[in-house]
């Protein structure tokens, strides 16, 4: 009967609604811990570790080539098994993050920014398991985050609309500030750069074709992996040829397994600040549509970065920075099925994919899911516990022997495998030769922005919030014109949370000044 699976029915008592919760989800562990779903659980993950650390090969990839296989098994048992895949596939990415300094998927861009510095300096063990650890932290704290605030924060989500995408957009381009280590004024060179970049193609909103040198190849606009592949990986590869010895100073710097595992377990469970700050913006971030693990790891780095002690560190080797990445990307995972199971509406591309799922057994996604399927619904949900545990134990496993494999094969090999991979998986994308092309492009820009002291995070920022800011400021007119005709500006300015939106984007940009002037005066006192 529907009304077994009921979590808080109105007429009872609370201690009698908390009751039928326990009860819910304990049928919920004993649905999921069987033998069949823990074997395809680690199949999954092995899988999903694997495809993420593959350049190109993303997660919603991952996941719709997983589906069909998913077809003839039980509802709980396909569910599980796409869980799975798709949080050990955002984790899989900060392999080649930190190894080749190519963000596996896009979720892992800030990964490389303090994971490859570290793998250079010969600590890529150290980094590798505290990527296990803050992926596996990060995801069980977006799971208890789904199981217990779900509804609310669904409803929360759908406050906002385009103007509140288009502040938010400007907030996390503000961000930009924080991430330039040298001059600020080259952080924004860099940011516009970005932005210009991804307006090559068709417009959002209107399809007007804009910046594509008359070919056909470029109407679609820029392909954001390719990109990313370009900007991070082709200027190491240059650098690797250009200092080939580079390598064994790495593998001479090499510590124990076991000291390394000490200080990644010390690098997350003794920042409990950071780690939990990072794993509740990302799962804030995943609930909002549209928004996604590209953004949110990004933002927990720099709210990581600003509120250390030692901000000169981050971009230069501080595990801080890998911690705030990989436990608020994995954190959106879960935080993008919140809209999905309680509204019906996915967060993110591979929960589009699930969503699909869901429908192909038979489950309607909704306010209704939780009475009508609870066993399921709670089972998929737990399955996250178990997923993020066995990610973490296979992500140690595989960094112990993967980064000395890495660092030992000789340069003249690594050269053209890493050049393999990153055209196969640039080109896999969209089956588009240009995207290659752009790859390369893109990747000797980088290098001589890389020389003329350019940072690639706020280019890469600008590349991802452009076309984010401009749908919601061309959204939020239109929707503005219906209110005032000669002021449709207004609506920007209007809403409440805009408002808090604005304020956010106002303390973001003032505080480097304002942390500047602090730390001067600290420094005129202890002069």
């Amino acid at each position: 009967m529907a009304s077994e699976h009921i979590p808080f029915p109105h007429n009872r008592t609370h201690t009698e609604e908390l009751e039928a919760f326990m009860d819910i989800l304990f049928t919920a562990i004993d649905n999921v811990i069987t033998f069949q779903n823990m074997l395809f659980v680690c199949i999954a993950c092995i899988l999903g570790i694997i495809g993420g650390a593959l350049p190109g090969f993303s997660a919603t990839m991952a996941v719709a080539l997983m589906v069909p296989f998913t077809f003839t098994m039980e509802p709980i048992t396909g569910l599980v098994t796409i869980g799975a895949l798709y949080a050990s596939t955002i984790f899989g990415g900060a392999f080649s993050a930190i190894l080749l300094n190519t963000p596996g998927t896009p979720s892992s861009i800030a990964t490389c920014f303090d994971g490859y510095p570290m793998a250079k300096a010969g600590r890529g063990e150290e980094a590798l398991y505290t990527a296990s650890v803050a992926s596996s932290v990060g995801g069980l704290l977006g799971t208890i985050i789904l199981i217990l605030f779900a509804l609310p924060l669904a409803q929360v989500s759908l406050r906002f609309g385009p103007p509140e995408f288009f502040w938010l957009a400007i907030f996390g381009l503000t961000i930009i500030a924080t991430l330039s280590d040298g001059s600020i004024l080259k952080g924004f060179a860099g940011g516009f750069i970005g932005i210009m970049i991804s307006m090559i193609g068709m417009a959002p909103i209107g399809g007007d074709i804009r910046f594509n040198m008359g070919l056909v190849s470029l109407q679609g606009g820029v392909e954001l992996v390719s990109v990313l592949i370009g900007f991070f990986c082709i200027p190491e590869v240059l650098n690797m040829s250009f200092n080939p010895h580079q390598k064994q100073v790495i593998v001479d710097k090499i510590r124990g397994s076991r000291e390394s595992l000490r200080k990644a377990w010390w690098n997350v469970m003794g920042h409990p600040g950071n780690t939990l700050r990072s794993a509740i913006l990302g799962a804030f971030i995943g609930i909002l549509p549209g928004a996604g693990g590209n953004i949110s790891n990004i933002v927990a780095y720099n709210e990581a970065k600003r509120a250390a002690k030692d901000p000169e560190t981050f971009g230069k080797g501080n595990p801080q920075g890998v911690v705030a990445t990989e436990t608020a990307n994995n954190a959106t995972v879960e935080g993008a099925l919140v809209p999905l199971l309680t509204m019906g509406i996915p967060g993110s591309p591979p929960a589009a994919i699930i969503f699909g799922a869901l429908l192909m057994q038979g489950i309607q996604p909704g306010p209704e899911l939780f009475s009508k399927n609870g066993d399921i619904t709670y089972a998929f949900m737990f399955s996250f516990f178990i997923c993020n545990i066995l990610m973490a134990v296979f992500g140690i496993m595989a960094g112990k022997y993967i980064f000395r494999l890495v660092t030992r094969i000789p340069t003249r090999c690594l050269i053209p495998g890493i050049i393999l991979l990153t055209v196969v998986g640039t080109y896999a994308i969209r089956n588009n030769e240009m995207d290659v092309i752009l790859m390369f492009l893109s990747g000797i820009l980088g290098y001589y922005l890389k020389e003329l002291e350019f940072d690639a995070g706020p280019i890469v920022l600008g590349l991802i919030l452009g076309p984010i800011a401009e749908r919601g400021f061309v959204q939020g007119l239109l929707m503005g014109g219906a209110i005032s005709m000669d002021h449709p500006w207004v609506i920007f300015f209007t809403r409440p949370l805009c408002l808090v939106l604005i304020a956010l984007c106002v303390l973001s940009t003032c505080w480097p000044f304002f942390k500047k002037a602090m730390d001067r005066r600290r420094a005129a006192k202890a002069g």
